[in-house]
């Protein structure tokens, strides 16, 4: 079973189609809103795969999100704020970014590991969102996978456990990878 949180979000369930599209037919998946059920709750139904979904605001109003990726129990992809959840659940900062950006597809340069195995670099990827990582208070436990040209982080994967964020959208019509970057996910390439 995977996992989806909702942060309250109108791509929610974009993501949500993706995730059941490339997953297949008899993979269940459910869709929880941030603040239904306890964290102990939803571990009982032994997820899989957990995915954050993107959301307003910032991670302090993510509800379970953090203490689901801090609990280190199922692989983990953030989403948008999702990713932002991940970073602050190892002590980054999330800022202002110094130019919102929303709807526009944007170049995104990445290592090619992890998520990003066997896709286009630079690829193009939907951005949606005024808030960022500051990459300089990345964690050591952290590190940044993709990136724009300007160096905006878009992606950080844990260097020891499965868990990856993005800070673009996948489930967008402007990211063309973004079923490659999930199948990635679900097949368990996160780490190197």
């Amino acid at each position: 079973m995977i996992l989806l949180i909702d942060n309250y979000d109108s791509f929610t369930f974009n993501l949500a189609q993706l995730i059941a599209r490339v997953a297949g037919p008899g993979v269940e998946l459910r869709v929880v809103r941030n603040d239904e059920r306890s964290p102990d709750e939803l571990w009982s139904w032994g997820p899989s795969h957990v995915v954050i979904s993107p959301g307003p605001g910032d991670p302090s109003r993510a509800g379970v999100s953090g203490a689901l990726i801090a609990a280190g129990r199922a692989p983990v992809l953030g989403v948008c704020l999702g990713h932002q959840c991940i970073a602050a659940a190892w002590g980054a900062r999330v800022e202002r970014a110094p130019e919102p950006v929303h709807g526009r597809a944007w170049a995104v340069r990445h290592d090619g590991r992890g998520i990003f195995t066997g896709v286009g670099n630079p690829m193009l990827a939907a951005r949606y969102h005024s808030l960022v990582v500051a990459r300089s208070t990345v964690p050591e436990a952290l590190e940044v996978c993709a990136e724009t040209e300007e160096g905006v982080v878009m992606a950080l994967r844990h260097r020891e456990r499965p868990v990856v964020g993005v800070q673009f959208h996948p489930e967008s019509v402007l990211t063309r990878e973004g079923d490659a970057l999930v199948r990635n996910f679900l097949e368990g390439r996160v780490l190197k």
